[in-house]
């Protein structure tokens, strides 16, 4: 506040002040009279002599009374002339009666800058405005967006654990170096990976210790198909997210770390989560909402149930994946689970769908595999991305490698933000073109899961076959 505007507001309160003091000496005279001016009225009594009325008995109605009234009531002259304001000197500067300072009053209220200081003020605040808080509300905050064409950009994405299948890997041999990426991850692997995924078994493949590994090296053996068939998707692509593991991936392609430390940190990951879902019984269940579902209240009363029926300590039903807005995945105990399963319909959730894996990925029940792989990651040399990569844990972008350790840790007991993730990289305002998205990797689930929450980004839709 400049000193300006404070030396005014200390001149209005100033004579405000004396205003009052005037309506209280006018008290010792007898029943107060109004001040003169046909422009005062009940709602400019000050609320000390609203008080004094009140005690004498008197309304501020018949205070103030009609004009005729006020014009009778002002000649009257004053009881006690000592009790009179004194004169002001004429240097002073102050009104010389009550009538002087009602009129300076008025005058003060009635000019812009005196006001309302406070809100002048405050303009200079960027929270007081429209566009700021338009912009708050908004996810796309969070995302980078280079003043460029978004139709000359590219986003790309990768998909997690449950997109694989029997022969993945076969279409991505014969481009760059992708033959290379599975021998290399063989020789930390201590088995044949590219075997693995062209053969199989599928029961063998979709083990969590196998098929995070594999889903890794085929995601990145897609990028080196990518590079040759379309090099200028590489070249603009202004962001990638992946999905659960597939942020291992992301990581790689955005050159926070190398191929080789993904590899050994996946497999430490992989091997720790299954290690922990082998100690407690427990699952992932796709559930199918509407509008009316009450999904939290399901879970809760899941929890109940495992606490007084099942005899459950610490019972865990949780959301591990949001999808998008009508589905999300819920994983825990499978006593909960079967619960949720069984009293879908009282929920009013619409359908319900396990899922094939070992265990309650994204939930508390994961906890014990955080601590190697917090070790893993210490051993990791860690870089500044070189292009922006949204996490799964906050749905923004990781801002600094001391982040990327923190974040990949928390991701294994921590539910993937993926809707948020897609709102943060596609909302944009109306009329605003959108980005190529390429998905490289194993199955399309993720370009399904664009059309469901943005279907105009989706036009821009390619799926890189592996």
């Amino acid at each position: 506040m400049s000193a300006a505007i404070r030396s005014m507001l200390r001149f209005k309160v100033t004579y405000q002040r004396l205003a009052v003091n005037e309506f209280q000496r006018s008290y010792a005279r007898g029943p107060p009279s109004p001040p003169d001016g046909n422009d005062f009225s009940a709602d400019r009594v000050p609320i000390r002599l609203k008080r004094r009325l009140a005690k004498q008995g008197l309304s501020v109605e018949d205070y103030v009374g009609d004009s005729a009234m006020r014009g009778s009531v002002q000649n009257v002259p004053a009881k006690d002339s000592a009790t009179v304001l004194p004169p002001a000197s004429a240097s002073s500067g102050f009104p010389l009666n009550a009538d002087e300072l009602q009129t300076l009053i008025k005058d003060m209220n009635e000019t812009a800058p005196m006001s309302s200081p406070a809100v002048e003020c405050s303009k200079h605040f960027p929270s007081d405005t429209e566009k700021y808080q338009d912009w708050r509300r908004t996810q796309s905050r969070k995302a980078f967006r280079p003043r460029v064409d978004p139709s000359a950009t590219s986003i790309v994405l990768f998909p997690g654990q449950g997109s694989q299948f029997v022969g993945m890997g076969q279409d991505t041999l014969g481009y760059g170096q992708a033959s290379d990426l599975f021998e290399e991850a063989s020789a930390v692997l201590g088995y044949d990976l590219l075997k693995m995924c062209l053969s199989g078994p599928l029961s063998s493949l979709s083990k969590t210790v196998h098929c995070q590994p594999a889903i890794l090296v085929s995601s990145l053996a897609a990028i080196e198909k990518l590079k040759e068939q379309n090099p200028e998707a590489i070249e603009t692509c202004v962001g990638t997210a992946g999905f659960s593991v597939g942020e291992f991936a992301a990581l790689v392609f955005a050159e926070v770390m190398s191929f080789a430390d993904a590899v050994e940190v996946v497999r430490i990951r992989a091997e720790a989560m299954q290690k922990a879902s082998e100690e407690v019984p427990s699952g992932m269940m796709t559930t199918f909402l509407n509008h009316s579902s009450k999904l939290k209240t399901a879970m809760l009363a899941a929890r109940e149930y495992c606490k007084q029926r099942c005899n459950i300590d610490d019972p865990v039903c949780q959301v591990a994946n949001y999808l998008y807005p009508e589905c999300k995945v819920i994983a825990g105990h499978t006593e909960a689970l079967d619960f949720v399963e069984q009293h879908a319909k009282t929920f009013g959730i619409r359908r319900t769908k396990r899922l094939p894996v070992s265990g309650a990925f994204h939930t508390g029940l994961m906890s014990p595999a955080q601590k190697p792989v917090k070790k893993a990651l210490e051993k990791v040399t860690l870089r500044f991305p070189e292009i922006p990569v949204y996490s799964n844990v906050t749905g923004a972008r990781f801002r600094h490698p001391s982040k990327v350790a923190e974040l990949l840790t928390a991701q294994i007991v921590a539910p993937v933000k993926w809707e948020q993730t897609l709102h943060v990289v596609y909302s944009r305002p109306q009329g605003e073109a959108f980005p190529s998205t390429f998905e490289a990797g194993p199955g399309n689930q993720l370009g399904t899961l664009l059309k469901l929450v943005n279907i105009r980004a989706h036009e821009k839709y390619t799926h890189v076959d592996v």
